[in-house]
């Protein structure tokens, strides 16, 4: 599973095979350091990004999920406003 390190947040992209097809789904996660050295926080559980398309090669699936991993880090990192 490829991991980007941006800050203290650890990107967890990665590429799957979509069962049945020949066809690849993208993924992402969000890990913080946690209190513990042996043990993350998941601030964003693994989940499919773009769940309405489907990838027909590894690479395009795994750049996808390292974008929208990116995207999404960003915007957990903006100040809460209420």
């Amino acid at each position: 599973m490829p991991i980007a390190f941006v800050d203290h947040y650890e990107v967890d992209y990665t590429a799957e095979p979509l069962r049945g097809t020949r066809q690849w789904g993208a993924y992402v996660a969000i890990f913080t350091p946690s209190g513990s050295p042996m043990h993350r926080d998941n601030v964003f559980p693994k989940h499919r990004v773009m769940a309405d398309h489907v990838f027909t090669t590894e690479a395009e699936a795994e750049q996808a999920a390292h974008a929208e991993g990116l995207a999404v880090l960003e915007r957990l990192r903006q100040p809460h406003q209420y």
